[in-house]
């Protein structure tokens, strides 16, 4: 499917939402410190009321359109509904809930030149530049079908809109708030697809967004919910491209081998939380539930 409306603009970002205002908030200051400021800025707003409503009528020194889709859920639905509408030719996706350094944009849209690539993702970090929410590589590197894994998260990739228009963009039935019991990994999903096309994509840890910091401690029933179903959108996704019978039992296993060592550690409350990304790697690789979703 084609985009609604030509590209005109050299970047766009996408953000879809649901539930959160404060954070929004947030994102938007952030943006108005970039360096690089010829960008506009889609809302995808799946809330049922309007309590984004004034935020975003504020005057921003960036276009800001809301697309109002209450109908609609899901992060890669909302992505979709938002890259079809916009103008840019890249596209960018925060989460609602994430926040970048005032150079990001600048800095990333030149690396793209700079590895003449088509799709470039960074990394998750804290303020001090300590990866956060994930393991990252430690240097610069083309992203692969090996390491897709360890080179991206969905609120730090850049795609040129010829990606996002060959690919479809991403695939609706994967990702955080989905219709189906694949709740996480739409981004390796879209890179090992946009990979198997031909396109060129890279990855570069000197450039990091913020995020909050996910600390599990003694994860709660909701955490561990959670931890299943992002654990069988990998597993999901790790089958669904072919990948082998043994690389698929290593990421099923590692969680186990984890769990072995926070119990060596006395770290007790972590064993459930290892033991359900296990199971739902397994849940996902199989396309079988041990248990309602």
């Amino acid at each position: 499917m084609q985009a609604d409306r030509a590209p005109a603009l050299p970047l766009s970002l996408i953000v879809t939402t649901l539930g959160r205002v404060e954070q929004v908030e947030r994102l938007f200051d952030s943006l108005c410190s970039q360096s690089f400021t010829n960008f506009e800025v889609i809302v995808v707003d799946q809330n049922s009321d309007d309590r984004l409503a004034p935020l975003l009528a504020r005057t921003w020194p960036f276009p800001v359109e809301r697309l109002h889709t209450p109908n609609e859920r899901g992060a890669s639905r909302g992505r979709n509904r938002g890259w079809r509408h916009s103008r840019g030719e890249t596209v960018l996706f925060p989460d609602d809930d994430c926040w970048y350094p005032t150079d990001f944009l600048a800095r990333s849209l030149q690396a793209m030149q700079q590895y003449t690539c088509d799709v470039l993702a960074g990394r998750a970090a804290d303020e001090t530049g300590r990866s956060i929410n994930g393991r990252f590589e430690t240097i610069a590197q083309r992203t692969n079908l090996v390491n897709v894994w360890t080179t991206a998260i969905e609120w730090m990739v850049f795609f040129r809109r010829t990606v996002l228009a060959s690919l479809d963009g991403f695939d609706e039935d994967i990702g955080i708030g989905a219709a189906t019991p694949w709740q996480s990994c739409e981004i390796q999903d879209i890179l090992i697809r946009s990979i198997n096309h031909g396109f060129v994509c890279w990855f570069d840890p000197t450039i990091i967004g913020h995020h909050e910091e996910i600390i599990l401690g003694k994860p709660d029933a909701r955490a561990l919910l959670k931890a299943r179903g992002y654990a069988r959108g990998m597993g999901f996704v790790l089958r669904l491209h072919g990948y082998n019978t043994r690389t698929i039992g290593t990421w099923i296993a590692r969680p186990l081998a984890k769990g072995v060592v926070v119990a060596l550690r006395g770290q007790w409350g972590m064993i459930p939380y290892q033991a359900q990304v296990a199971l739902g790697r397994l849940e996902g690789a199989t396309r079988r539930l041990l248990e309602p979703s």
